[in-house]
């Protein structure tokens, strides 16, 4: 009788799990690398399905595109504008934009607004409190241009040729995080939309929470990593939270510079 000791009890149970893994479909279908603003990164070992968009039925999404998160005088640009750097998301997200309109690909921008009203809530989450405390995306009304212009709640000048040209979509506002709260699932139905290209702010706040809800309404959903950013602070990466459920959630994540070729080649 053969008595296996500690040590190589451990190097057949390494044989077994090396095994497995090799003969498993998530080994198959992973990806050595995925695209990070940092450089490439070793790919998680699970499927990764792909998205090919379809003209006419794919279209981008990008959520608040607004001042208080990409510009420097923003409220919350204290604690996202690393990450906003590090990305270069502002320009990514105008290379998006760009190649959208240049493709003629649909684009569909789902903003953030408050209204005083929204501030008599009885309740709410950490950062609904926190966005309510320093007034972000505040708006006078829901029918008024009053102090929108170049506030808080405004879109970054240099989007405004791209989201003001009478061809984008723009959407009720979302009042927390999803879009459950706004009509944007419906303004893609209606689109005959099956296929998005996420991209935006705030990437584990807004961002996350449309890809969430587009997933369970039955989206195909491609999250561009480059064209958002999120809050970091002291033990706590917003982005790198994101990162991890874009991956692991989303039909794949690719960068700005992979989504300007897939769309400039677009059939």
């Amino acid at each position: 009788m053969t008595i296996l000791t500690r040590s190589s009890i451990a190097a057949v149970a390494a044989v077994i799990v090396g095994l497995t893994l090799t003969s498993s479909p998530f080994a198959q279908n992973a990806k050595p690398t995925v695209s990070h603003y940092a450089g490439p990164r070793e790919d998680a070992p699970v499927p990764r399905p792909g998205l090919t968009p379809k003209r006419g039925r794919v279209a981008v999404v990008v959520t608040d595109p607004q001042n208080d998160f990409l510009n420097p005088k923003g409220v919350a640009w204290g604690v996202v504008g690393q990450s906003v750097q590090e990305n270069h998301t502002v320009e990514n997200i105008e290379s998006l934009f760009k190649v959208a309109k240049s493709a003629g690909v649909p684009v569909f921008v789902s903003p953030h607004y408050y209204y005083a009203h929204d501030h008599q809530w009885k309740f709410g989450g950490a950062l609904e409190v926190l966005m309510h405390n320093i007034g972000m995306f505040d708006r006078k009304g829901a029918l008024t241009q009053e102090g929108f212009a170049g506030s808080g709640a405004d879109w970054l000048d240099r989007y405004k040729p791209y989201i003001e040209d009478g061809r984008t979509v723009i959407t009720s506002p979302h009042k927390v995080f999803g879009p459950e709260s706004n009509d944007l699932i419906l303004q893609l139905r209606k689109a005959d939309i099956s296929q998005v290209i996420l991209a935006g702010m705030s990437a584990n706040l807004c961002t996350e929470s449309h890809l969430r809800e587009l997933l369970e309404q039955g989206f195909e959903v491609v999250v561009v990593t480059d064209a958002t950013a999120a809050a970091k602070l002291p033990g706590f990466d917003g982005y790198e939270a994101a990162f991890v459920n874009f991956r692991l959630m989303a039909s794949d994540v690719w960068s700005t510079a992979q989504t300007v070729k897939t769309l400039t080649s677009l059939k």
